[in-house]
């Protein structure tokens, strides 16, 4: 909980330093049937940020929602869980089936090591 607040503060002081910087930075801002003349740069980031923000907030909204209206899983599944039909599976008890596993292993710490 206390990183939420320094994460604020940190925020607060940025958007402060910002705006201390570019206090003397102006632009003219049309909206087509009203013109703005002579605005801050930091207003004019500080008022598209909060746009956006709002613009954002209705699609937060309906993925929390949607979220909170799934229904909630009954039991994790195992990772090495056996399938059911795995269940009647018998392996081939093969010594040459054996033999080959441990030589594609050997082979392969081979090629590990050489490099």
């Amino acid at each position: 909980m206390p990183w939420r607040l320094i994460l604020t503060l940190v925020i607060f002081i940025i958007f402060v330093i910002f705006a201390a910087f570019n206090l003397d930075n102006r632009c003219n801002i049309s909206f087509g049937f009203k013109e703005f003349e002579q605005v801050p740069v930091f207003m004019t980031v500080f008022f598209s940020f909060v746009v956006g923000l709002i613009c954002a907030l209705p699609m937060v909204l309906h993925i929390r929602k949607k979220r909170e209206n799934k229904p909630a899983k009954t039991g994790k599944k195992k990772l090495f869980e056996k399938p059911a039909e795995m269940e009647a599976y018998e392996p081939i008890e093969d010594e040459q089936v054996k033999i080959d596993a441990l030589s594609a292993r050997e082979r392969f710490f081979a090629k590990r090591h050489k490099k």
